[in-house]
């Protein structure tokens, strides 16, 4: 039975990993000691220097590891297993070069229960729920195009689009944006901005862009170095919804230089 506490989503309680028995002897763990909870609905995002266990933090939510010690509690119930309700997304959008936009992103309905069993039944149902989440990224369009057909940022929408597509409760992004410009950067930070206004899914944004984490998220963790603990725990309370002219605001400007006096001094330590 659950103890977590009702509205919560997320919940970590002194969560440690150690990806092998040897190393867990060894005391030589991937994260120690992490405990945070979320609200159901809540934007998150995790920053900290490279290798502090951001993407192990991922797997422990997903179900894609189990804890060494500690509990993960997702939407109430124990993380025993990969969890069906998550959708991802990463640095890379890895689309498959064969298949068309459109299948590209009716894939997790394809292969995924309760979808799997009624997809070539209801094929063309899925597909104008599919035709309908391109257009709200701006994909309007593009369903029949190929992945080289598509600009880097067109892959990471069609990518995120497959992540949402069989409407998850949580959608994990490792990086999502990390090797595009930084104007397409920013644009997309709006489509997940809306996204998220108009579904109110939890996220868990991994990120080394601090101006990023503050944009979208409602709260901001900071991990150590390996092994990797919770720091620091910044609330953002900028006004929403935002847009980027917020991103040159006195306030949003303290924000990021304040984060990133948390990781420096994380990294001289």
């Amino acid at each position: 039975m659950s103890t977590v506490a009702p509205g919560r989503f997320v919940d970590f309680k002194d969560v440690w990993l150690a990806y092998t028995a040897e190393l867990a002897a060894r005391n030589e763990f991937a994260v120690e000691d992490i405990t945070l909870s979320t609200r159901d609905g809540e934007f998150i995002a995790i920053v900290g220097p490279s290798g502090c266990g951001k993407s192990t933090f991922m797997k422990l939510a997903t179900g894609l590891k189990k804890p060494t010690k500690g509990s993960v509690v997702i939407a109430g119930q124990p993380v025993s297993g990969p969890l069906k309700i998550v959708g991802m997304a990463f640095q890379a959008p890895t689309l498959l070069p064969w298949r068309t936009t459109l299948d590209n992103v009716l894939l997790p309905l394809e292969i995924v229960e309760p979808y799997r069993s009624s997809f070539k039944a209801r094929r063309e149902e899925y597909a104008e729920r599919a035709r309908r989440l391109l257009e709200t990224v701006g994909l309007a369009g593009y369903e029949d195009k190929y992945p080289w057909e598509l600009s880097g940022g067109m892959q990471q929408r069609a990518s995120i689009c497959r992540a949402l597509i069989h409407e998850p409760r949580m959608l994990l992004l490792d990086e999502p944006f990390g090797a595009l410009d930084a104007f397409t950067r920013e644009e997309l930070w709006n489509v997940l901005r809306d996204l998220w206004s108009a579904r109110r899914f939890n996220v868990i944004l991994v990120t080394h862009d601090l101006r990023e984490a503050v944009y979208l998220a409602d709260t901001v963790y900071v991990m150590s170095k390996r092994p990797g603990r919770i720091l620091a725990t910044r609330q953002i309370e900028l006004p929403r919804p935002r847009d980027l002219e917020i991103t040159y605001t006195e306030p949003f400007i303290e924000l990021v230089h304040e984060l990133r006096a948390r990781i420096g001094s994380i990294r001289s330590s």
